[in-house]
């Protein structure tokens, strides 16, 4: 008999013992949150994120850990939810840390301030933690979408009174009517709220470590991050990070690899890779196409939940004012012969002709709607999207 077949190991199989790995190294629970940033279906953090976390906490146990290590992957998201991450991650262990193989900006940025030791790895980054808001302008034709920086409108302020060397009250309110053209009294009051909500939470994500700073360095390390970057896009090594006063650990070589390993995991999982193209998403010849697709995950040894949904695509085309189609079918009886004098095999012959007919009929109809009204369009993106637990399948 020849020897048995090695069973190859699922994704889900291989993370784990990346995950594992990590755990013996630290003497730590591990628990990854991923949010994707595929280009064209990108993710954010999330308060719908909390709930299945703390599934993955309620699985240590009823008693606490001494450390907890979140290895944490996104560009950003809502802000408020970086403290409710971290105030739970608190009740279960002593010490929380956050590992950091690439991407961990703004809210995520903030995630790490909360944390007692940021694990970064060479291409670990951080980013400024300044809000952006995504400012709607509706008409009957079309939906504008403007992204305003908290930080541009405080800067402008600034700029008026420091650079331009605007002192007279006068010169000053003029300046200021013109940002109130702009932005409705609404969004102004709202960009001083999250300005100071910002630094807020901030300074509790970083009174929460268990060995807190004091004012002054705290104070310091808030300036940077929320105002003194400057661009909201700018990445903070981990070199940079120490500069700044956080607490930066720097991997040995095999930690190191074992968490780009498992972030290369993650990115094959949601194919990170791969640009979402709306329009040349659907195959030549049809109008729509979906496909199934993850785009965040948190993943301990004991579960795996994923928010997945599918990614639907439909071309939108221009239909002319008039339609020209030329259909011509002419299948007739002769007027002595009624249709229940044929044969059976006749009938059904004749069935079978009408079928290919109302089939070709409605062929040679999408075919003059592609020829005559062309593509104004491609509609799609994630729909029916949410949290689901799919530790026993194959992902």
């Amino acid at each position: 008999m020849g020897k048995p077949r090695k069973r190859s190991s699922t994704p889900r199989e291989v993370r784990q013992l990346l995950i594992e790995a990590i755990q013996t190294a630290r003497q730590s629970h591990v628990i990854t949150y991923f949010v994707g940033d595929r280009p064209g279906v990108p993710a954010q953090i999330g308060e719908d994120a909390v709930r299945p976390m703390y599934e993955h906490l309620r699985a240590i146990g009823t008693g606490r850990v001494p450390r907890i290590d979140l290895f944490l992957y996104s560009r950003g998201g809502a802000i408020e939810v970086p403290w409710r991450i971290i105030s739970m991650l608190r009740e279960y262990g002593d010490e929380i840390n956050v590992l950091v193989p690439y991407k961990a900006h703004s809210a995520a940025t903030l995630i790490a301030l909360g944390a007692d030791h940021i694990v970064m790895g060479k291409k670990g980054e951080l980013g400024p933690i300044d809000p952006i808001f995504t400012r709607t302008e509706r008409s009957e034709r079309s939906i504008l979408q403007e992204q305003l920086g908290v930080e541009d409108v405080m800067s402008y302020i600034a700029f008026i009174k420091e650079r331009a060397g605007l002192g007279d009250q006068a010169a000053l309110a003029g300046s200021v009517s013109i940002l109130a053209e702009k932005l409705n009294p609404w969004i102004v009051g709202s960009v001083y709220r999250a300005h100071s909500h910002i630094r807020l939470i901030a300074r509790k994500l970083l009174g929460s470590w268990q060995n807190p700073l004091d004012e002054q360095r705290t104070n310091l390390i808030v300036d940077a991050l929320a105002e003194k970057m400057y661009m909201h896009g700018h990445a903070i090594g981990r070199r940079e990070a120490q500069g700044i006063g956080l607490p930066v650990e720097m991997p040995d070589g095999q930690l190191e690899e074992t968490m780009w390993r498992l972030f290369e995991a993650y990115e094959q999982v949601m194919r990170l890779q791969a640009p979402v193209d709306a329009r040349n998403a659907i195959p030549s010849g049809h109008e729509e196409h979906s496909e199934p697709a993850i785009i965040a995950c948190i993943e301990s040894i004991e579960r795996l939940d994923v928010f997945r949904g599918g990614l639907a695509f439909r071309h939108i085309r221009q239909m002319p004012p008039q339609l020209n189609l030329s259909l011509n079918v002419n299948l007739q009886l002769p007027p002595s012969v009624t249709p229940e004098q044929l044969p059976q095999g006749v009938q059904t012959a004749i069935q079978q002709m009408l079928q290919t007919a109302q089939k070709q009929m409605a062929e040679i109809v999408q075919g003059e709607i592609k020829k005559q009204a062309p593509i104004q369009r491609t509609e799609g993106g994630l729909v029916s999207a949410s949290w689901q637990e799919a530790t026993a399948e194959g992902i």
